[in-house]
């Protein structure tokens, strides 16, 4: 039981969700009725399109599962990973809480005279989710920090399949947040740009050299 303990000692960190799914939650629904709309001209030239709903809805199980694989088969792949996406959506929720955003352009699907699965599965996600609290998305964001940690991982990266893959998937539930009128095209590059600063937060800094120099000083007695 130790062993397994020290093994996976590391699992303090996903401690972090029970704060955001509070936060973030009650944010949703402090927000619900004032808020400042986030909204484009290009958002009003981009179409419905119901299928987007499936790469929008593979997000929810896309997160847990990279970060599952992570923890059991890599440490510091896993501290990256959830380093760069819990920081960021720390940032995204602290921008929330000061600048309220949403939006008003969820589509009226019942203006569109058919019915199918995926246009009941939009009207669930429209029911849960108002369309508040979008700027940066979030959606967006752990999409390119998935697949920014999945390119930097040393086993994953060698993969040419799962590089790829990750890159047409996190592609596509990035489109999907416009397609199915849950973000503006907005959100989609303030995300672009927190995961570009969390990029050079996360990879840039040597940070086992900066460990091993920290420990070094405190075997000699600096």
């Amino acid at each position: 039981m130790k062993q397994i303990l020290k093994k996976y000692n590391h699992a303090w960190v996903l401690l972090y969700f029970i704060i955001y799914l509070v936060w973030f939650f009650y944010l949703n629904q402090a927000s619900v009725d004032s808020f400042h709309l986030v909204k484009s001209s290009l958002d009003d030239k981009i179409p419905f399109i119901e299928w987007f709903i499936i790469p929008y809805y593979i997000w929810f199980p896309y997160v847990p599962v990279v970060i599952a694989y992570f923890f059991f088969t890599s440490k510091e792949d896993f501290y990256r990973c959830t380093g760069f996406l819990f920081i960021g959506m720390t940032i995204c929720l602290i921008a929330y809480s000061i600048y309220p955003t949403g939006i008003n352009f969820q589509h009226d699907l019942d203006s569109l005279g058919r019915n199918n699965f995926m246009i009941e599965m939009t009207r669930f996600i429209y029911s849960v989710d108002p369309g508040t609290n979008v700027c940066p998305s979030i959606h967006c964001f752990n999409s390119i920090g998935l697949t920014t940690v999945i390119i930097k991982s040393k086993r994953l990266g060698k993969s040419k399949l799962i590089v790829t893959g990750s890159i047409i998937l996190s592609t596509l539930i990035c489109m999907s947040t416009v397609f199915v009128k849950q973000h503006s095209i907005i959100d989609v590059f303030f995300a672009i740009g927190l995961a570009i600063i969390m990029y050079f937060i996360i990879y840039v800094p040597n940070y086992e050299r900066l460990f091993k120099k920290s420990r070094l000083e405190v075997l000699e007695g600096k």
